[in-house]
C-alpha cells in the first residue's frame, strides 16, 4: 500500500498540536531550604497551538505557542511549582527546530535542534553566551545558581504518548559545584485541535 503523507507544515512539530497531560513526572533538584538534592513527583498540563507563518526575509517559520504547568503530586488544586510558556518554531529549509521559552525566574532560553518533517525525536541544546541558542538570567541566579547549558528531548512514542527529558546544569554557590536540575515526564493527548472540533 503507497504510504499517502500530507504537507507536514509543522514538520516534527504536527504530533504536539493539543492539549495534553501527565502524571509521572520527576523532577530532581537542589533544594535551598533543606540543603539537599531531591526528587519531586509531579502532574502536568500543556497545551500547544498552531501560529500563523512567521517570516523573515526568506526564511520562512510554521510552530506552534506553548505553556506547560506543573503541580506537585498531592497539590493538584493548589498553587502549581513549575510554569513556562514560549514558541517552538520549524524552519524547513533549514532542517531547523527552534524553542524560545521563559521560565518566571528571571530565566530566557533560546534552544536549537536539527530535525527532519517525520522525525520522532528532537534533540534540544544551548549555553550561555552562544550566539545562536543561548540563555540569559537574572542576576540573583547568576550569582547563586548559574545555568551552564541546557539539553532537552522531546520524544514521540508509538502508543500516541509524548516524553521530555530536560537537563538543566547549574553552578550553585551554596556547595560549590555543578549539579544536574533534571524533569521527565509522559504525557497523552486529552484534546485534539481540530477545525470542526468546536462542533462535536
Amino acid at each position: 500500500m503507497k504510504d499517502i503523507r500530507g504537507p507536514r507544515k509543522l514538520g516534527p512539530l504536527t504530533p504536539l498540536v493539543g492539549e495534553w497531560e501527565g502524571d509521572v513526572g520527576v523532577d530532581l533538584s537542589y533544594h535551598n531550604k533543606d540543603d539537599e538534592t531531591s526528587e519531586t513527583g509531579y502532574f502536568e498540563k500543556a497545551w500547544f497551538r498552531p501560529i500563523p507563518l512567521h517570516e523573515n526575509g526568506d526564511q520562512q517559520l510554521e510552530g506552534v505557542t506553548y505553556q506547560m504547568t506543573a503541580w506537585r503530586h498531592g497539590e493538584e488544586a493548589m498553587v502549581p511549582f513549575h510554569d513556562e510558556v514560549g514558541y517552538i518554531m520549524y524552519d524547513k529549509a533549514n532542517r531547523q527546530v527552534i524553542r524560545t521559552f521563559a521560565v518566571p525566574r528571571g530565566l530566557a532560553i533560546l534552544a536549537g535542534a536539527t530535525a527532519d518533517p517525520y522525525d520522532t525525536r528532537i534533540d534540544f541544546t544551548c549555553t550561555p553566551g552562544d550566539p545562536c541558542y543561548g540563555l540569559v538570567q537574572n542576576k540573583h541566579l547568576l550569582e547563586r545558581a548559574e545555568a551552564k547549558s541546557l539539553d532537552a528531548v522531546f520524544s514521540f512514542n508509538d502508543d500516541g504518548t509524548f516524553s521530555y527529558t530536560s537537563d538543566l546544569v547549574l553552578k550553585l554557590k551554596a556547595t560549590g559545584e555543578e549539579m544536574h536540575h533534571t524533569d521527565r515526564n509522559t504525557l497523552h493527548l486529552v484534546k485534539r485541535y481540530h477545525p470542526g472540533s468546536e462542533f462535536q
